[in-house]
């Protein structure tokens, strides 16, 4: 057996084949042979570098970030991992805290018990939430400020339906863009232009007001440039980030000149 092929690592660990050949594409991940018959085979070290690669990815780096930490000189894959653990480790603790969160405050709502307020915030980040506050403010502009504020207050009254409402109109977005750029729709399309428009009315309704054009396109910008968003991107299609800055900013020239 010459190692795993593309289709056998696909299945192996989620990554998408598609993922696969645009990993070997950028030199993120090649194969450790490519047979006679132009089948890609990939070895142990190969599969370890994967993981390397999911794991870096579930942290919110970029693949081209992931492909100049696995390609230094001074990696060490031992002490990578021993860091994922420990950060995992944080991560299940803080998630704990929050199930619980959701669990009382779901019996609150239910009038099965009464909600302790100093206990509604308790798993939740509040050096991660003002992180994202001051990245916004720097790239937008203290203009935005008071949408940030606005939102905050529209979260604190919106029902729990109308939230997962919300949640799952941002959902069917991302996916349809997701299935766009895997079909190769061009992003000035009609069919991805009413996506955009749906994600413009969507922001507005959590800002309290529609994104102006230097907004959105702010906002298109922050989506490819933050670690975390790009990675959420890319972990529902290869070049979505990009992609969906393209859409926006077509959009943003379109309608909000």
């Amino acid at each position: 057996m010459n190692g795993y092929t593309v289709k056998q690592v696909a299945k192996l660990s989620g990554v998408s084949v598609r993922a696969l050949h645009h990993y070997d594409e950028m030199g993120l991940l090649k194969p450790a042979s490519v047979g006679a018959n132009g089948y890609r085979y990939y070895g142990k070290d190969e599969l370890l570098r994967l993981q390397q690669i999911l794991f870096h990815r579930e942290l919110g780096f970029a693949l081209e970030e992931i492909k100049q930490v696995l390609d230094a000189p001074d990696f060490d894959r031992v002490a990578a991992l021993r860091a994922h653990r420990d950060r995992l480790a944080a991560d299940a603790r803080r998630y704990r805290r929050l199930v619980k969160t959701v669990d009382e405050t779901l019996a609150a709502l239910q009038g099965a018990t009464t909600m302790d307020e100093s206990k509604m915030y308790r798993g939740f980040d509040p050096k991660k939430q003002a992180a994202h506050e001051a990245e916004l403010i720097a790239r937008l502009g203290e203009g935005v400020r008071p949408a940030i504020e606005k939102s905050k207050e529209i979260l604190a009254r919106t029902p729990p339906a109308e939230f997962n409402a919300r949640q799952a109109e941002q959902a069917a977005i991302e996916d349809g863009m997701a299935e766009a750029v895997k079909s190769g729709a061009p992003a000035d399309s009609a069919a991805v232009q009413a996506l955009v428009k749906r994600l413009h009315a969507w922001v507005g309704g959590w800002w309290g007001d529609a994104p102006t054009r230097a907004r959105f396109e702010g906002l298109a910008g922050w989506y490819v440039e933050h670690p975390e968003f790009r990675a959420r991107y890319e972990a529902k299609a290869p070049g979505l980030a990009e992609y969906l800055q393209a859409a926006m900013q077509v959009f943003a020239a379109r309608e909000l000149a």
